[in-house]
This record gives structure tokens, sequence and C-alpha cells, in this order.
């Protein structure tokens, strides 16, 4: 008698977890509706629990990032703009006298 393992995509791990997170069933069962061992449910709820934090954090910290890096390129051409305009008012200047 060979035993595979089986192999759950992740959409089908959240689905589980999103109802053991509910609390309106049991674990044992969640695992009888699923098909699943309960020890398997409560390792992915684990997991999820571990990984929200980097998973909620990592969006804002990406958005944050983002609007340094536009706010300090906006800085840069600002600076570049008036050095520009510093440099053609010298050159109009010494063009009228």
């Amino acid at each position: 008698m060979s035993t595979q393992r089986r192999k759950f995509n992740g959409a089908f791990k959240a689905r589980v977890v999103v109802e053991a997170l509910k609390g309106e069933r049991t674990v044992n069962e969640l695992a009888s509706a699923f098909g699943v061992h309960p020890n398997q449910i409560a390792q992915w709820r684990r997991q999820a629990h571990d990984a929200l934090p980097a998973v909620l954090g990592d969006r804002r910290h990406k958005a944050e990032r983002a609007w340094q890096d536009e706010r300090q390129e906006l800085y840069e051409k600002i600076g570049e703009l008036t050095m520009d305009v510093t440099w053609l008012k010298e050159k109009l200047g010494a063009a009228q006298h």
C-alpha cells in the first residue's frame, strides 16, 4: 500500500484557514468537511497567523518607499530647474548690459 502526500494549492489552504479563523466550526469538523487532518489545519492557521504582519506591513512599506523615492526625484528636479532659471537669469542679465 503506497501513501502519497496530497498537495493543496494556496486557494484551498486559504479557504480552510478563513473557515478556521471564523471559529464557527471546530477544527475536527473542518477537517472532516475539507478532507484534511486537523493537525494540517492547525499548521496552516499558524503559518497564516505568522505571515500576516509581513504581508500587511510590506504593502505599506513599499507604498511609503515609493512615495519617498518619488519625493526625492521631485526635489532633485526642482533643484535642477532652479539652477536652470538662475543660469538663464544671469545670461539674460549679462546680455542686457
